[in-house]
C-alpha cells in the first residue's frame, strides 16, 4: 500500500470512527437533532468521495465493502438533498457503517503502519486514536 492510499484508508477510519459516534446517541437523538443528521449527511459524502478515490487508484475492498455503494450513496445526499430520508440514513450509519469498519480492520492495520501509527491522522481526537 502506497503513502497516498494509507492516508485515504485513515480518513476512511476516522469517519467510521465519528459515526459511530453518532450512532451511539441513539436514533431518538439522532432524529431529532438536524445538527446531528447534518454531520451523519457529511460523513457518508466524505465517505463516498474516499470509495470514489480508492475505486479510481485500483484499490481492491474486502468482500464485505462496496465502493460503489458508497459512491451511489454520496452522489444521492449530494443531489437529493432535498429527498433524503432520515430512516435510511440512520440504518446506513447504524448497520453498514460499522460493518465497513470491521471488514476495514486489516486495510486501516496496514495503512496505519504505512504512515507510522494510529496517531498521524491530523484533526482526529486523542482518545479516538489510542483506542486502536
Amino acid at each position: 500500500m502506497n503513502r497516498r492510499t494509507a492516508k485515504e484508508i485513515l480518513h476512511l477510519r476516522d469517519w467510521l470512527d465519528r459515526a459511530a459516534a453518532i450512532v451511539q446517541a441513539g436514533p431518538e437523538t439522532y432524529q431529532g437533532d438536524p445538527l446531528r443528521q447534518e454531520a451523519g449527511d457529511s460523513l457518508m459524502m466524505k465517505i463516498g468521495e474516499a470509495a470514489t478515490r480508492l475505486s479510481r487508484a485500483g484499490v481492491e475492498a474486502p468482500p464485505e465493502v462496496r465502493w460503489a455503494d458508497a459512491i451511489t450513496n454520496r452522489n444521492w445526499l449530494i443531489h437529493q438533498y432535498d429527498q433524503i430520508d432520515r430512516d435510511i440514513t440512520w440504518a446506513t450509519l447504524e448497520r453498514d457503517l460499522p460493518a465497513w469498519r470491521d471488514a476495514l480492520g486489516a486495510m486501516i492495520s496496514e495503512a496505519e503502519a504505512v504512515v507510522g501509527g494510529p496517531t498521524e491522522t491530523p484533526g482526529r481526537p486523542p482518545e479516538a486514536s489510542s483506542a486502536n
